[in-house]
Formats: structure tokens, C-alpha cells, sequence
């Protein structure tokens, strides 16, 4: 969603400049056009001849913006021909500037020129960020609809502290990157409570074997940083993912379950307050019918495993559903994949279901890509070509809002 795009960075003096390089690295990799603006403290972290070479493009300072070598004023070009904007790390100084509309560098005087949505990064020792005036700057930026936040999360800061303050890393900023250029800023979920599962259940047949599925979360995880970053409040609720793909610094509710069992019981806990409740999750069908609380030996296995069923948490959403509520199920298939989901939709009492096929090469579990034909109770259907599971999010959600 980014190629071609034209994405302006500042960046700030702080130690997490070094993080830039990697954003840079990665939006020229993904066919961006990108230009950097260093303040002077960025300098002292990182040199304008680092961003150059993995740009591809001047890296412009301060220097610049003084002299008359340009056709035209700098900040005014560099701010009329940005789509995104990414101010990365955003310190405490720069953050005090732009929520008073303060431009005294090159920087905050290309926001001024500039009309595309700004991502913002904060990062900054913990005693500083949790400070009451920063945290106001902080909350009167966001209520501009052109701001746009990512983090902070908490961990080991460069001061030693373990806390908040801690700038997002690149893969959640470039994911926020690509969110803000399918939206363009808008917020159009404001205020709607959206549940959204994900990843794959476990059933145990001891505490070491289970019954499973190959779901990794990628679309959960996708579904919700689409519908936080437009505005929803999001409460995640996720069988197994692995740790690294869940973000440091989320901005949605996340509840942790392993079984069928202990999934229905958050997500019937969370959806009586949902507008818009959206049911990625691989929850599993069946479940070994007895437990061992200790690992089997192999001689003690059984040779034909007695199963039963478990609760079919999206029968009993269906059958619970308020008339301003909207249901959305998955339906991962082999073959024909329309008929099998039309059936879905209607025995389950959804709106939508969203049916994707697990044959196709980058499409169904594990992938970073997907593919799918969306489907309402109406009958109306889009077919969402092979794209980014975050895109597929978005073109969902856009189908929601319609």
C-alpha cells in the first residue's frame, strides 16, 4: 500500500533514531518514495550521509532550510509533496512545539506547509514521558484529526529504566505507515466497541499433545490494528501466536486464551457491549474427550483417541446477536469456497462471512498475504484479489461501513 507513495520522515534527537534507519531501509524497499529531515540533535545519533545512501535522496537539516539554493521555499516542497508524514523519535521538545503550532526548524516548519496525515513516535525516558505536561501535549495532538500515534510500549530504555517510553519498533510503525495510506487519517470507526478474535485453540490430550490447527493469528493481529487505526476500540481476544508477532506497544485491549472453552467465555464476557464483533479465530471442533494432568508415556497412548464436541461459540453469537449488533465469521475452504460459506451465513445468523481459500499458494493460514469473497445476508459479494492481510482489513471493514 505504500508504493509509490511520498513519505516525509523527521527525526529527532533521541537514541531511537537509530530505529529510522530500518523504516527508511524498508519503505524504499517497498517502492516508496522517501525524503529526511534531520533536526540538529539528530545529528549526534545519526549522520545525514546514513539516511542518503538508504533513502536514495538528499538528506535535508537545518543548513539547508537557511540557505537560498532552492527554487522554491524547502519546507513548502518538501510539505506539499508528502502523502504521510512519520516524525520519528518524537521528543519531548518537538512534541511541545507542534501542540502549540510553534515552528522554529525545518521540521516543524514543513508540518505547518504540510496537509497529509502525521504519524507520530514518541520515545523519551519514562520519568519525562509520564510528566502531567507532556502527557497534555500528547492528548491535545491526538484530538487533531491529522495526528496520528504509534506507542509508545514499555521495556528496557537506554537510561536502564524498565518502563514506558519505548518507541515503537519499525515493523509496528511501517504497519501503521501502511494503515494511514489506505485511510488517509479517517477515523470512521470512532466510537464503535469492536471484538475481534484470532490466532488457532488448543485442546490438550496431556499437558504436552494437543489437537490444533496451522492458524498463526496474521489476520486477527491485522483485523485489529485496521479497526484501532480507525478509530474502533478494539478488544483482541487470541488463541496461540507467536510472541514476536504481537505488537510492543499496542493501542487495543488484548485477552489471552488457549482452549474453545476459555475463548467463549471472553468472548461472551465482551460481546454484550460489542457494535461490531469480528471471528477470525481457528477454534477447534472437536476436542480429546479425556485429560491426563501428567505427559502419557507412549505405551499409555491411546491407539483410538475418543473426541467430543465443543461449543460453537459463533452458533451461540448468532443466536444472541441485538438488533444493532454486526457478526462477522470466517470460513476457510478447499474447493469451492462460496456455497459452503452461503450455508455458513444463514445457519449461523451472521451478516457477513468472509470466505477464503487455504488451497491457493499465499492465501489461508501462516501466510502474509490473503484472498477472499466477501458476503453479506443480502446476497452482495466482493472478491478481494491476493493482497497484504492488513489491506484485506481494510477492504472488510470498508465493506462493514457500507
Amino acid at each position: 500500500m505504500l508504493k509509490s507513495k511520498s513519505i516525509l520522515i523527521g527525526v529527532g534527537g533521541g537514541i531511537a533514531a537509530y530505529k529510522v534507519c530500518e523504516v527508511v531501509s524498508s519503505l524504499f524497499q517497498s517502492g516508496a518514495e522517501v525524503r529526511v529531515i534531520l533536526t540538529e540533535t539528530a545529528q549526534r545519533f545519526i549522520k545525514p550521509l546514513t539516511v542518503a545512501t538508504l533513502s536514495r535522496h538528499q538528506a535535508y537539516t537545518d543548513k539547508d532550510f537557511w540557505q537560498a539554493t532552492h527554487s522554491r521555499p524547502l519546507h513548502i516542497a518538501l510539505g506539499e509533496e508528502a502523502d504521510l508524514f512519520l516524525i520519528a523519535p518524537l521528543t519531548a521538545n518537538t512534541l511541545g512545539k507542534l501542540a502549540h503550532g510553534l515552528a522554529d526548524n525545518l521540521l516543524t516548519n514543513t508540518v505547518l506547509a504540510s496537509r497529509c496525515p502525521i504519524l507520530l513516535a514518541p520515545a523519551m525516558n519514562t520519568e519525562m514521558w509520564e510528566q502531567p505536561i507532556i502527557q497534555r501535549n500528547w492528548e491535545k495532538l491526538k484530538t487533531d484529526p491529522r495526528y496520528h500515534g504509534v506507542g509508545p510500549g514499555s521495556g528496557l530504555l537506554a537510561c536502564d529504566r524498565i518502563g514506558s517510553g519505548r518507541m515503537a519498533e519499525p515493523k509496528e510503525i511501517i504497519n501503521k505507515l501502511n494503515s494511514l495510506a489506505y485511510t488517509q487519517g479517517k477515523r470512521d470507526l470512532k466510537g464503535k466497541r469492536i471484538l475481534i478474535t484470532g490466532g488457532g485453540t488448543r485442546e490438550h490430550l496431556d499437558p504436552v499433545r494437543f489437537l490444533g490447527n496451522p492458524s498463526t493469528g496474521k489476520m486477527g493481529l491485522a483485523l485489529a490494528q485496521a479497526a484501532s487505526d480507525r478509530g474502533g476500540m478494539v478488544t483482541f481476544i487470541h488463541g496461540a501466536i507467536a510472541s514476536e508477532l504481537l505488537p510492543i506497544s499496542p493501542d487495543y485491549k488484548i485477552i489471552p486464551v488457549v482452549t474453545a472453552e476459555e475463548m467463549k467465555a471472553a468472548v461472551m464476557t465482551h460481546s454484550e457491549q460489542s457494535d461490531i464483533i469480528i471471528m477470525s479465530a481457528a477454534v477447534a471442533d472437536v476436542k480429546p474427550s479425556d485429560y491426563a494432568n501428567y505427559k502419557l508415556p507412549k505405551k499409555e497412548l491411546p491407539t483410538n483417541l475418543k473426541l467430543e464436541t465443543v461449543v460453537d461459540i459463533l452458533s451461540k453469537l448468532g443466536n444472541a446477536k441485538k438488533p444493532h449488533q454486526i457478526l462477522i465469521g470466517f470460513a476457510a475452504q478447499t474447493g469451492d469456497i462460496v456455497n459452503p460459506a452461503l450455508d455458513k451465513l444463514k445457519r449461523k445468523n451472521l451478516d457477513i462471512i468472509v470466505t477464503n481459500p487455504i488451497d491457493k499458494k499465499g492465501a489461508g493460514f501462516g501466510t502474509n498475504t490473503n484472498q477472499a469473497i466477501l458476503i453479506d445476508n443480502q446476497g452482495k459479494q466482493k472478491i478481494v484479489d491476493s493482497c497484504s492481510k492488513l489491506e484485506l482489513s481494510h477492504q472488510l471493514l470498508d465493506f462493514i461501513v457500507a
